[in-house]
């Protein structure tokens, strides 16, 4: 579903993103892990256009067609069918819950310019439309009784699943999670986890996530992929990465490894 060939990304005389490929199918959930400043980040940035390659492509494929989606505007990429949450939290957080949802949705709404200037039949019929569905994703979430809060008044763990929600409510078939379990209590961490599983069940999803919590990695995902200054260093399964020596390496130092 999601092919990555050779993708690069360099800021002057610093390659954050070297030369790196990877395929990810449908309907997997997997992780891309590696130490800080590896490069997780400027990948995801990569996939949903924040930044453009510096050489490399990134193609999506729907039904059966391939879109090359390297480049192109985020909300182009969001259009063509992949979403994602962010490591620091980007609520509109002096919008209601309610709202956050709603204004990931607009981005599928039928009506034009002159519908919403002029208040036309289709506006108000879309607009109901999309008030229902963002209702009925929260209640999916068990949100619904705090539609009308602020979202910076809600809990850190109900901001971050609000997030997961805002980024559903675009319909993606591609999921991207950049560190979900950031300063989340065991507790959360653990319910997060049994969340992740559910939305990808639920809503027919491709999951990748970043995140440095080993032990959600290694409980959710199929396959793992491995940076280290911008290279992808190693990918497997869980068992595989756990015992890989380049991995171990890269997290412990070659002397600490040896000893």
């Amino acid at each position: 579903m999601l092919i990555i060939d050779k993708l690069t990304r360099s800021f002057g005389g610093l390659t954050a993103v070297s030369n790196v490929s990877m395929q990810i199918n449908k309907g997997e959930l997997v992780g891309i892990i590696g130490p800080n400043g590896a490069g997780k980040t400027t990948l995801f940035n990569l996939l949903t256009g924040v930044y453009e390659p510096s050489s490399g492509t990134i193609k999506l494929e729907l039904n059966g067609e391939e879109v090359n989606i390297g480049g192109l505007k985020p909300y182009n990429v969001t259009k063509a069918g992949l979403a994602r949450t962010f490591q620091n939290i980007r609520l509109f957080k002096d919008l209601t819950v309610l709202d956050n949802v709603r204004i990931a949705m607009h981005q599928n709404v039928q009506y034009k310019l002159p519908s919403s200037f002029f208040r036309f039949n289709n506006f108000y019929q879309e607009e109901d439309k999309l008030l229902e569905e963002a209702e009925q994703l929260l209640d999916i979430f068990k949100m619904s009784h705090k539609k009308n809060e602020l979202a910076k008044n809600l809990p850190y763990g109900e901001q971050r699943h609000l997030e997961i929600v805002r980024a559903l409510a675009t319909k993606p078939a591609v999921l991207l999670l950049d560190e979900p379990a950031a300063g989340m209590n065991p507790f959360e961490t653990e319910e997060l986890t049994n969340t992740i599983k559910w939305i990808r069940e639920e809503f027919d999803l491709t999951v990748l996530l970043i995140e440095h919590d080993m032990s959600l990695v290694m409980e959710i995902c199929e396959r793992i992929f491995v940076l280290d200054y911008g290279m992808l260093i190693a990918s497997g399964t869980p068992a595989e990465i756990r015992t890989n020596k380049r991995v171990i390496e890269a997290y412990l130092g070659e002397d600490v490894s040896n000893a």
